[in-house]
């Protein structure tokens, strides 16, 4: 079984005794029963400092991943990392780090930019909002021949506690010609969550990556309107689990992606 570290390292609002601002690195487990903590000052806070911490964290016992989901951290952990062989993933799905941030009272807020449009080969021919039942969920997608499929086990619904009649909501798009390539383009930008954004048009936008924003589709219909709270109404009911279905039509005969997402993850 992989070792997983979640990795955290970013200046704080905390002085050392001559008054320099100390960055601190919070490293711990998925189920924090590791943890582990060290600072510096500013002026040291480089990868080979990182890449010290990292060896006196793990002795021996080095982790085969650490993830990481603050953009200003990841590149000087990158190099830490390759210096000891660690493979270190990009990811917002550092559940047990930011919760352990939060107990610390430590903002967990990172600047985001404006969403951008899709690229225009990518548009799929419609979309329309859906619900499964979280009873049927998984087994429906999992045997499926999916060229683009993610499922991961902590978002499957009895792994979130869900009542198996509960309806997920999610949404569909008809790709059409662009379908395997809408789906290939999203596997590379790591879906995260789609959510509804009310505005003058309303839309639906897509969260990505560690910060990536993507308008998915945008609507001025009084009944898309409608649909889409209730949809976010069955995200709040779902605890953030929703999915995105990527199909070349409504034949419901082929898939080309599917994701399992969850808000805030």
């Amino acid at each position: 079984m992989n070792l997983v570290w979640q990795v955290d390292f970013y200046r704080r609002p905390i002085q050392d005794a001559p008054g320099q601002v100390l960055w601190e690195l919070l490293i711990c487990d998925p189920t924090r029963s590791f943890e582990y903590v060290a600072t510096c000052p500013q002026s040291e806070a480089n990868s080979t400092w990182i890449t010290a911490q990292l060896q006196l964290a793990g002795g021996e016992k080095l982790p085969d991943l650490i993830q990481v989901f603050r953009p200003q951290s990841l590149s000087l952990i990158e190099m830490g990392g390759r210096n000891l062989g660690i493979n270190v993933e990009p990811t917002r799905n550092t559940l047990a780090l930011k919760q352990w941030l939060q107990e610390k009272k430590y903002p967990l807020a990172i600047d985001q930019p404006p969403p951008v449009p899709l690229p225009e080969n990518l548009w799929g021919e419609e979309w329309r909002f859906a619900t499964i039942q979280a009873g049927d969920l998984v087994d429906m997608f999992a045997e499926r021949p999916i060229p683009v499929l993610s499922m991961p086990e902590f978002l499957k619904p009895i792994n979130l506690g869900l009542a198996s009649t509960l309806a997920v909501p999610g949404v569909v798009i008809y790709g059409g010609r662009t379908s395997l390539r809408l789906a290939r383009w999203l596997q590379q930008a790591k879906p995260v969550s789609v959510n509804y954004i009310a505005g003058a048009p309303d839309g639906l936008i897509l969260e990505a990556g560690l910060v990536d924003r993507w308008i998915l589709a945008t609507f001025e219909d009084t009944e898309f309107a409608a649909a889409a709270k209730l949809y976010e109404q069955r995200k709040q009911l779902s605890k953030g689990l929703h999915f995105l279905l990527v199909q070349p039509d409504d034949s419901g005969m082929t898939d080309s992606g599917f994701w399992l997402l969850q808000i805030g993850s």
